[in-house]
């Protein structure tokens, strides 16, 4: 025994240094193979002590040359011991490794809400199911729950109103229920231990039997979207959201938010100005069907209806022929389709209202009596909260009719599509330049309320633009500018007491299915316009579907504000010295001498003349005459007949007929100013009144 070294020692197996093991998962095959080598160096020794001490070394090597056999038996038997056991250890492993079972599943919530739940079917006692859901779409923040399947979750939703309604009138924090209401509901559940706002659990399964597990938005919030859903037994890697389906299905979808049956009414209307209408279909899955029934309710209409795929190809049609009030159609997807297109368009020579059924796996529209129930199956178009804000007046240019001016214009719209998710850039919202924004866009296919200025002139010279998206899709563009933009509505009949109208109008580039402009409380004219013969009275605002020159209706958006004009010029610089020169005429009537009033009257004219040159520059070169040029011109005449009449007093006076002379000048003294009056009160009645 002193000289005896074994062939390997169990000390390491023993300890359990010589394997690298995942405690949770291999501590007791690491016992169980210590074990066997431990047995097989026993033997080993009891072999070594019992067949060599007794025989002399020489004896030992003669028994080893004649029967090797029976020296190497105890490391045959140990040996086969322990290939043996590490086999029924790796089958052992093996079918634990097989045993994990892991299941995907894709789903969505919707804006509405609701909630999506799946079955878990036949689980035994003491197994472990993990769980992890993320968003992958939209803003969507999940909250996983899992209870027993006898449990009704309209029970639990209404149980858990009550205590928000009651935490609420005792002034609580309706956020501090979720965990209360959840811990007494749910068996186990999660809201944000997944990374980020991604919702995972493990949980050991208490006996056997089946469960459900439920799928919603975190309560509070209005997230949507898709989501990625991994379910496991025995599999804990699901909590990392990185495992692989395998093993056999356990947990199956049972229903809830997802798309059912619903039927959607729409009214609209058909005539000469437009004649057809686009109801774009929102997506279908693969095996719905699309029911469409349309009837005319007033006039005589004749629809015609084509469904099209992306807006290009017809899938199907009805009353292509144009002999009936009435149209139906039907049509099952192979495959999950968005973008589809319902064309409806009025006959030759017929128009009227119609009452359009849409309706998703419900055949009773088809009989145009299915009443409206579920969800919108028809994309509203977007509406646009738009509003102008006119900042700074830069010039008015009232020979050419237009105005330069520098505005702010900004839009408000929410669209699903822009949604994200705020856990993944760690965000509140995503800011873009104009150019970026629109390459963002562009990128995405979205459509966006592109526009233009219908009356703008020139460049437009863009100060600032920029684009703000929250992670709910809220969407807001800003942009400032300088730009000329036309008024065609200027008119100077009642110049200078004018009032004129100035606009910027606005037109959506996409049709009035995709986008609808509504008026917000943006819309304001600036405090300092920095116009010094202008000053605004009022604007308005207004939105109206036209058709476009493509021949398609788009919104449009009109600021439209109003402006007078500052009078003490025009007071000072024109109307004194008017009534001075009418007075000067006038004072000549005192004159006896006839000769020096027509001097003075002569003199006068001259003046007057002079004075239409001096404000020309001041008056509008219009191709109608302008209640300002008819005073002028008004005044100019009559002072031409002041002088002749002065120089026919003068020949007559010469003529011996001093005395009828002085009988009309005695007449005309007082009949000069009422004729002016006269004169006046006939023009402005003509400009302001008739």
């Amino acid at each position: 025994m002193q000289n005896f070294k074994p062939k390997f020692s169990a000390l390491p197996f023993l300890t359990g240094k010589c394997f690298s093991t995942r405690r949770s998962r291999r501590k007791n095959a690491g016992k169980i193979i210590s074990l066997v080598y431990f047995v097989a160096f026993v033997l080993e020794i009891f072999l070594a002590k019992y067949g060599r001490s007794k025989y002399s070394k020489r004896w030992n090597r003669m028994s080893l040359a004649k029967s090797p056999s029976k020296f190497h038996a105890g490391k045959v038997i140990g040996f086969v011991t322990i290939v043996f056991v590490s086999l029924l250890l790796a089958n052992s492993r093996a079918s634990a490794q097989s045993a994990a079972q892991v299941q995907e599943f894709r789903g969505n919530i919707p804006q509405s809400g609701g909630v999506n739940s799946y079955a878990l079917a036949n689980l035994q006692q003491g197994r472990k199911l993990s769980v992890h859901v993320q968003g992958t779409s939209g803003n969507f923040d999940p909250f996983a729950a899992l209870i027993r399947s006898d449990q009704q979750i309209e029970a639990i939703a209404a149980d858990f109103n009550a205590q928000v309604d009651q935490a609420q009138q005792e002034n609580r924090d309706p956020l501090v229920l979720i965990a209360e209401v959840a811990n007494q509901n749910f068996l186990a559940w999660d809201d944000d231990s997944g990374g980020g706002f991604s919702a995972a659990f493990e949980f050991t399964i208490p006996a056997d039997g089946s469960y459900q597990l439920l799928i919603f938005r975190t309560p509070f919030t209005d997230s949507f979207g898709d989501y990625q859903l991994l379910v496991g037994l025995d599999a804990p890697q699901v909590l990392e959201g990185k495992a692989a389906p395998q093993g056999e299905a356990f947990a199956s979808f049972v229903g809830g938010a997802a798309k059912g049956a619903a039927v959607q009414e729409i009214h609209a209307t058909l005539d000469a100005q437009t004649p057809q209408r686009l109801h774009r279909i929102l997506p279908f899955a693969a095996g719905d069907t699309l029911s469409v029934f349309v009837e005319t309710t007033s006039g005589n209409l004749i629809p015609q209806v084509v469904l099209k795929a992306y807006g290009t190809k017809s899938v199907r049609s009805a009353n292509t022929s144009g002999s009936a009030q009435q149209a139906s159609l039907e049509y099952t997807f192979a495959a999950d389709a968005s973008e589809y297109l319902l064309e409806i368009t009025a006959a030759a020579g017929t128009s009227g209202e119609y009452r359009l059924l849409i309706g998703r796996n419900e055949p009773a529209v088809l009989t145009g009596l299915a009443a409206p129930a579920g969800e919108p199956l028809v994309r509203a178009p977007l509406d646009v909260a738009i509003g102008v804000k006119l900042q700074q007046i830069a010039n008015v240019d009232q020979k050419a009719e237009n105005y330069s001016a520098v505005v702010s214009m900004r839009m408000n719209w929410n669209d699903p599509a822009l949604a994200f998710l705020s856990d993944e850039c760690q965000c509140e919202f995503e800011t873009y330049t104009g150019k970026s924004f629109v390459d963002f866009i562009t990128a995405k296919k979205i459509p966006w309320p592109a526009y233009t200025y219908l009356n703008q002139q020139n460049n437009r010279w863009i100060q600032n633009d920029y684009a703000v998206i929250r992670p709910n899709g809220d969407a807001l563009y800003f942009e400032r500018f300088t730009t000329n933009f036309q008024a065609p509505d200027f008119d100077f009949r009642q110049f200078p007491f004018d009032t004129q109208t100035f606009f910027i109008r606005i037109d959506s580039l996409y049709d009035s299915s995709f986008i609808k402009f509504v008026p917000s409380n943006y819309s304001e004219v600036g405090t300092q316009l920095g116009e010094e013969e202008w000053y605004i009275t009022s604007f308005e605002t207004e939105v109206l579907t036209e058709p476009s020159s493509t021949g398609k209706e788009t919104s449009n958006f009109i600021f439209r504000f109003f402006a007078s004009r500052h009078l003490s010029f025009y007071i000072f610089r024109i109307f004194v010295p008017l009534i001075l020169i009418i007075t000067v005429s006038w004072i000549t009537f005192f004159l006896q001498d006839y000769g020096k009033r027509v001097d003075a009257t002569t003199g006068n004219l001259l003046l007057f003349i002079a004075f239409n040159f001096t404000i020309a520059g001041e008056l509008p070169r219009l191709g109608y005459l302008t209640y300002m040029d008819s005073l002028l011109v008004g005044a100019f005449f009559v002072s031409v007949l002041v002088v002749i009449y002065n120089v026919y007093l003068k020949r007559m006076e010469k003529n011996e007929g001093q005395t009828w002379a002085q009988k009309i000048d005695k007449y005309m003294l007082w009949l000069y100013p009422l004729g002016y009056v006269l004169g006046l009160l006939v023009i402005t009645w003509n400009f302001f009144w008739r």
